[in-house]
């Protein structure tokens, strides 16, 4: 490539956000290593690309080894000399000692590249939950890959041609699962897996790490309580280690009140907590927020996300995001961050808790289906039209909204009807929404779920149903708002309950511990007794709602009108001008609920007109 220099460059600088303190590259003949520095461990030496002992392999590598010392410490007695304190540097000396193994001797959110100029060998992996994004394309005269799409598309042989599969699949599940994503010819890299490519040969995927169930009911419930807890202050420990100022987010709900907890308890310090709230009240969660952070004494500072933030960051959303994503969260979660920041370079949060705990409405609902199946179909269809003559309310987690999506997933298959339950359309509401022609695209994006279900079903229903949280919800939404979020002003977030101890350790804990009955998170709140609040222990999971539905009726209603004004949407070709006026129509007047669906139209919007501005699908 004649200006291979200048093109990393490029793509690096694209990156300038996620690490904002360095800058660094590795150039030879076949390959060209580009990294930005976010700088955590070792501020002064810890400098990438870092080599070997001899130069011949080189590695960049974003996100945080948590096992560190003791695999440094091994790796050392094995005859390996450091020249940094860098948790970079572990792992060109776990690909010295176990080669393309590597990646299942660390702990941590990594995405990481290794060039071995012996072998002409490059390996690329992904953390086993996927907390650290990575993308690449193999196309026919380069394999360029990145930590986001804005990078590869940095790089002149990579398409920028949108996926009409991959805005199905958008549609049906509110973001884009991996392996795919949402322009053609780019793929993700799935959690747990790795990818190895020589130059002139094709890329060889596989899994080094999977989510396993091997409940051991041989341990009572205080004894499993006793052993979780001291395995979340051995994560929480592990995850405290930094070089810069370090908080928490705190939410008031189970889990990030564990976490500050916890914090406080083997920090030795005081902890720095975050919180974000809203005017609306049904909303807001600050006061239980206050309660934790008073119990725990931690320096504490809320944060209030309003109408005119939303309006201001919805201008900005195709730049935060590399792929479009409908998580309601995301805008509340970058103003957070950005506060965070001026305080503190690294946040702990309690993600994954609900996803490995049975946290969600969603586990509930599965109860609530089995008991409906057996009633007669006389009643079950008088309560579905009982409950879709339902007003609509603002209230968050309102009844009538539940009821009503409960309702609408009853007549699918589970693995459908709980990601209908987390978001997303059926195939019908697709098609009735997107234009004749990307309608016409064959394509099923359930076809993903039907393979996790094959794959899993020797398994209990509640373990399938935590897998499938676990490999669609938390790694391909809730995970990536904070990635994005959060580095988007170079803050780095560590989730404790997704280290792979607690992680592997929870997979052994029998599902009746975890859902017992219709307590959700059982297991966790026993061990969590004493150490936090018993109030917040005993209230309604809430998690992060934000108003957009009011808002879209009222602060937000212009930019709604502008965006998805009818000769707009018809100009761009891929959805149905009409469907989109019928359902404006109906949420401004208050008939009926269509926030998702309608934020899900904006934030798609945003980023076509960062990412594909001018193209028309007519």
């Amino acid at each position: 490539m004649p200006d291979a220099r200048g093109t990393l460059q490029r793509m690096t600088r694209s990156l300038r956000h996620r690490g904002p303190d360095d800058e660094g590259a590795y150039l030879d003949h076949f390959l060209a290593l580009g990294v930005c520095r976010l700088s955590i461990v070792d501020l002064e030496t810890g400098h990438q690309p870092i080599p070997n002992e001899d130069g011949t392999i080189w590695v960049v590598h974003n996100g945080e080894i948590y096992n560190l010392r003791p695999l440094r410490d091994q790796l050392e007695r094995r005859g390996h000399r450091f020249r940094t304190r860098s948790d970079t540097e572990v792992i060109v000396h776990a690909y010295e000692e176990y080669g393309e193994d590597c990646a299942s001797a660390l702990d941590g959110m990594f995405a990481f590249a290794i060039w071995d100029a012996r072998q002409r060998l490059l390996l690329l992996a992904r953390d086993r939950m996927g907390e650290k994004p990575l993308y690449y394309h193999a196309g026919p005269n380069a394999f360029v890959f990145g930590s986001e799409l804005r990078a590869l598309l940095e790089h002149p042989a990579v398409p920028r041609e949108l996926s009409l599969s991959s805005l199905h699949r958008y549609l049906s599940f509110e973001y884009v699962p991996a392996p795919h994503s949402i322009l053609a010819g780019i793929d993700k890299l799935p959690p747990g897996h790795q990818l190895t490519m020589s130059p002139g040969g094709k890329p060889r995927v596989i899994q080094y790490w999977d989510l396993a169930f091997a409940p051991d009911d041989s341990i009572g419930a205080d004894e499993w309580a006793t052993i979780l807890r001291q395995e979340l202050e051995r994560s929480v420990r592990r995850q405290l280690v930094s070089d810069v100022p370090l908080g928490v987010f705190l939410s008031g709900g189970v889990d990030s009140s564990a976490i500050a907890a916890i914090a406080t308890k083997v920090g030795g310090r005081t902890i720095k907590t975050f919180s974000l709230g809203f005017a609306e009240a049904s909303y807001d969660e600050r006061r239980f927020a206050r309660t934790v952070a008073r119990h725990c004494g931690t320096d504490h500072t809320e944060v209030e996300f309003s109408p005119k933030d939303a309006i201001r960051l919805l201008d900005r959303a195709g730049d935060l995001l590399d792929e479009p994503l409908v998580d309601g969260s995301f805008l509340p979660l970058v103003q957070l961050s950005q506060a965070a920041r001026q305080a503190v370079g690294v946040v702990l949060s309690g993600d994954g808790g609900d996803e490995i705990f049975c946290g969600y409405p969603t586990f509930l609902a599965e109860r609530g289906v089995q008991w409906m199946q057996r009633w007669p179909r006389w009643l079950q269809l008088a309560a579905e039209h009982g409950v879709a003559r339902l007003s609509p309310s603002a209230r968050y987690g309102s009844a009538e909204f539940l009821l009503k999506q409960f309702v609408r997933g009853l007549p699918f298959p589970r693995a459908e009807r709980t990601q209908l339950l987390l978001g997303g359309l059926t195939a019908v509401e697709r098609s009735a929404l997107l234009a004749p022609g990307p309608s016409r695209i064959d394509v099923d994006p359930y076809d993903d779920l039907a393979t996790i279900a094959d794959q899993t079903r020797a398994y209990s229903p509640i373990d399938q149903l935590i897998y499938q949280h676990c490999k669609f919800y938390l790694a391909g939404q809730n995970l990536v708002a904070v990635d994005r979020a959060s580095m988007a002003c170079g803050l780095e977030v560590r989730a404790p309950f997704l280290d792979r101890p607690v992680v592997e350790l929870v997979s052994r804990i029998p599902s009746q511990l975890k859902l017992a009955g219709w307590q959700t998170k059982a297991i966790l709140k026993r061990a969590l007794r004493g150490l936090v609040p018993g109030a917040i222990l005993a209230r309604r999971k809430q998690g992060f709602g934000v108003p957009i539905g009011q808002w879209l009726r009222g602060p937000l209603r212009d930019a709604l009108e502008e965006r998805l004004a009818s000769a707009r949407v018809a100009r761009v070709g891929l959805f149905n001008p009409e469907a989109v006026t019928r359902l404006m129509t109906e949420h401004l007047s208050g008939t009926r609920d269509h926030r998702k669906v309608l934020w899900a139209l904006l934030i798609f919007d945003a980023w076509r007109e960062r990412y594909l501005p001018g193209n028309r699908w007519t």
